[in-house]
């Protein structure tokens, strides 16, 4: 080890002829570290090494359980001395380890190996620009949508990871025009290749039918377009990962949303070993002005400039608006912000009808016609959105603890939902429907929360799928300038007798049994009312 320390001053020494003002005053302590370690041994470690002159210190941070390359500061201390094998009770200074191949000191471009005690030949752990990094990751696949902050994420991985990036794309029905000319942009924002993966079959298949079948619903209005979509794209990321040989995943979620969230877990759930990158909770890039700069400086194309207002995220089941003059929730939406569904006003002047075949909880038809989820949900997306259907204008409590207003536009979504939840009226008895009312409710908080794949939800689908399983026949519904009625439903399984509930005289319910029922349900109520008159 006294070897070793050697030949680092050697090398520091060496690095630059001859040695400025400040590299002197920088070194000079240090060499009084190493002669003192020559002449008095190790036992003098720590009492040297706690000088403030002498305090060089490993500075890292530890991400998930792969491991940190330090970076050396004064004098600042750090817990990541135990990362490298080292007790911060024993060394308050250079931080020594007997377990660990290297470490690395740099200035500048400039990167010092030492061999420790493997005597191992060293990695350097530094970027594509000799930027010092606090970790090295091989590859990287980066969830990436072309827009602004996931352009500028991929320089910036290689810039401070020294790695490859991998830029995954899901088509979750955004629609083609948001597909068009990815390879490119992510090439020339450094990317090695560019994954597109067709996820819209799979997606309302596995992940929006089941929450329609339990009638999942966030706080009354949100039919959790953006909730649904996050976890089959994790999903399909960590595919990717395994099948390009990533060592990591990383999002451009900010640290504000619930998105991140929603990813991390669904990593976590599927591959606890992949490490995790969220740029948005470690660079210094503030806002979209800030990653505007950076993009210009790195010559990366980005399709937006300053002016853009409105973040949208758009999928199969809806598109989402939030930003500009919708962070004021006393402010009326902006009538050209809508982009799927025409004002109501300026809707056709005649109703449409439709009718929605259902089997099992799940629709399969439209007008007899049966359909693939996706183009079952694609279809009723363009009749609904020429009428006007869908619209959601709702202040939500993030997961995070803020508040934060969105515009929804779900068209197909609120079609389906009003169709099944009708169907239920007449195939779930009251004990039935209530218990699944109060679970949708729960239900709609896990995949809000990013739990899809928490076996909750998992065990809660069961129930659903159980409780459905009668919710099979047809609903009748008009559209009509922005609005949804029911008209019609019918079924096989239905609950409902014409020849009971009629007011009609008939055999099965005598009306006069009602006196009794009535005089035992309210017997309760009966005897509190008697106690206080005293009776």
């Amino acid at each position: 080890m006294l070897h070793t320390l050697h030949r680092l001053t050697a090398l520091y020494c060496l690095s630059e002829s001859p040695p400025s003002p400040l590299r002197r005053r920088w070194l000079t302590p240090y060499i009084k570290f190493v002669d003192c370690v020559n002449r008095k041994g190790m036992a003098q470690l720590h009492a040297i090494s706690s000088c403030s002159s002498t305090n060089l210190l490993f500075n890292g941070s530890q991400r998930d359980s792969a491991r940190v390359y330090g970076r050396v500061h004064c004098p600042k201390k750090t817990a990541s001395e135990q990362e490298l094998g080292v007790k911060a009770s024993e060394f308050h200074g250079l931080a020594i380890s007997q377990n660990r191949d290297h470490f690395g000191l740099a200035r500048g471009n400039h990167a010092i190996q030492a061999v420790l005690a493997s005597d191992k030949e060293a990695v350097t752990s530094t970027g594509v620009d000799g930027k010092l990094l606090g970790k090295k990751l091989n590859k990287v696949v980066l969830a990436y949508s072309g827009g602004l902050d996931t352009s500028v994420i991929v320089p910036w991985l290689r810039e401070n990871y020294g790695c490859e990036v991998v830029c995954f794309t899901a088509d979750v029905g955004q629609g083609l025009q948001e597909l068009e000319g990815l390879e490119e942009k992510a090439k020339a924002s450094g990317a090695c290749q560019l994954v597109v993966k067709d996820l819209k079959e799979e997606f309302v298949r596995d992940f929006i039918f089941p929450c329609l079948q339990a009638g999942a619903i966030y706080e009354r209005k949100y039919l959790l377009g953006t909730s649904m979509a996050r976890p089959v794209i994790a999903k399909a990321m960590v595919d990717v990962a395994k099948e390009v040989g990533a060592d990591a995943v990383s999002h451009g979620c900010t640290g504000k949303g619930n998105d991140q969230v929603r990813f991390e877990l669904t990593f976590f759930a599927l591959n606890p070993e992949l490490s995790v990158v969220a740029p948005w909770r470690e660079w210094e890039i503030r806002g979209r002005e800030d990653a505007i700069e950076y993009a210009k400086k790195h010559n990366v194309p980005v399709p937006v400039t300053k002016k853009s207002i409105y973040s949208r995220d758009r999928n199969l089941w809806h598109l989402s608006h939030e930003g500009d003059i919708l962070e004021d929730p006393g402010k009326e939406p902006k009538e050209d912000m809508y982009m799927m569904t025409v004002d109501p006003k300026e809707a056709p002047d005649q109703p449409e009808y439709v009718k929605v075949g259902i089997y099992q909880g799940l629709p399969v038809s439209i007008n007899g016609k049966d359909l693939s989820p996706a183009s079952l949900l694609a279809e009723l997306n363009d009749i609904g959105g020429k009428h006007g259907i869908g619209r959601i204008d709702m202040v939500e409590n993030r997961l995070v603890g803020m508040k934060s207003r969105g515009v929804y536009e779900t068209p197909g979504g609120t079609i389906l939902f009003t169709a099944v939840r009708e169907l239920e009226s007449l195939t779930l008895d009251r004990e039935t429907m209530q218990t699944k009312d109060f679970l949708a409710l729960k239900y709609a908080e896990l995949v809000y929360a990013g739990r899809w794949f928490d076996p909750l939800r998992d065990s809660m689908d069961a129930f659903m799928k159980e409780v459905t399983k009668t919710t099979t026949g047809s609903v009748t519904l008009k559209l009509y300038k922005g609005s949804v009625s029911v008209t019609g439903r019918e079924s096989l399984y239905s609950l409902y007798r014409e020849d009971i509930s009629s007011f009609e005289s008939g055999d099965i319910y005598n009306q006069a049994d009602a006196a009794g029922f009535i005089r035992l349900y309210g017997l309760p109520m009966r005897v509190r009312a008697m106690r206080e008159r005293g009776l």
